[in-house]
């Protein structure tokens, strides 16, 4: 019994009735090629079944088809159940699929996990690299695009590191929130903010601050890091420190679920003594007890505009230095 043999390069080249040499070019994208000759070039590949050879392929062309997306988490934070991360993932593997290139996944939420990140990244294993959930003054972004790898960001570098980012307005969505609740005849108005050593944490706060400064009021602040856990210590903190709040902003639906629950529990109902918005829209907001109002962000899409932003570039195109995309207040029975 005989094993079918793959089809060759040179197969290819006489069922098209071309050179080697010219099927090499149309295989590894040349555009030198006359329109009707890549195509019959392409009709020999389908009816044979021909598939490159991707490492030779990427030896020609310089590419490697292959984007990676950096974020620096650990797993079990990624694959919780923040919809935020996968969102994102979708998203760039949307576009990625249509562009009919690869997703490297690449989790960086230890130092030696970072270190692998950046081995593989310098060592030009992609065509460019996409990070999201960056937590301080990270050097990695501003190091790759120094080396001219094409690299964008979910979120505004911090550290002064000139890359270009994509982020929604986070200080927009949040004004928009708080002014609701000051609407609606609230005065006594906390927050749970995010990590303030993350863009979305900083400018989350920032939002609220600046809001409540506006209307004259006093600020009310525990800190979280996106969690539930962290959303019901804090919701705790402002009971014990300010009893007599009747508004909760928090910076994260995940943290809001909690601050639903841990107000629940004192015996303040909701919205009737204390008003709840959040932030994400992610799924089970509207589920929960009452349903949640939230600030909606268009994750998915995130996600793409990200990979598109870094498309562009690896194709040579110039892109702006901050594509912010805009927030929605949705509104639902928790405030």
């Amino acid at each position: 019994m005989t094993t079918a043999q793959r089809p060759t390069l040179e197969a290819v080249a006489r069922r098209a009735g071309v050179s080697r040499a010219t099927v090499s070019r149309v295989v590894n994208g040349s555009t030198t090629v006359a329109g009707p000759i890549q195509e019959a070039v392409r009709r020999a590949v389908a009816e044979l079944g021909y598939v490159p050879n991707l490492a030779a392929r990427s030896l020609v062309t310089q590419r490697t088809d292959s984007v990676a997306l950096v974020m620096p988490e650990e797993a079990t934070r990624v694959f919780s159940d923040d919809q935020v991360f996968p969102g994102i993932i979708r998203g760039a593997a949307q576009e990625l699929e249509a562009a009919d290139k690869q997703l490297v996944l690449m989790l960086a939420g230890s130092p030696a996990g970072h270190a692998r990140v950046e081995r593989y990244t310098t060592g030009r294993h992609v065509d460019g690299v996409l990070f999201a959930s960056l937590h301080g003054a990270d050097p990695l972004p501003g190091k790759l695009a120094r080396l001219g790898i094409p690299v964008v960001c979910s979120g505004r570098p911090l550290g002064g590191v000139a890359v270009p980012y994509v982020d929604v307005d986070h200080v927009g969505g949040v004004s928009g929130a708080v002014r609701h609740l000051i609407t609606n005849g609230r005065r006594r108005i906390a927050t749970i903010a995010g990590p303030q050593d993350m863009v979305a944490g900083i400018e989350r706060l920032t939002g609220y601050r600046n809001t409540i400064a506006e209307a004259g009021l006093p600020e009310r602040v525990a800190y979280g890091d996106f969690t539930r856990e962290s959303g019901a210590r804090a919701m705790h903190q402002l009971l014990d420190e300010h009893p007599d709040l009747d508004a909760v902003f928090a910076a994260s639906d995940l943290m809001a679920h909690a601050a639903l629950r841990t107000l629940r529990e004192a015996g303040r109902r909701v919205p009737q003594d204390v008003a709840v918005i959040g932030f994400d829209d992610i799924e089970t907001a509207a589920y929960t007890d009452p349903p949640l109002t939230t600030v909606r962000q268009p994750i998915v899409e995130l996600g793409r505009a990200l990979t598109r932003q870094l498309l562009r570039m690896t194709a040579g195109e110039a892109i702006d230095e901050a594509l912010i995309l805009p927030t929605e207040l949705v509104l639902r029975e928790s405030a």
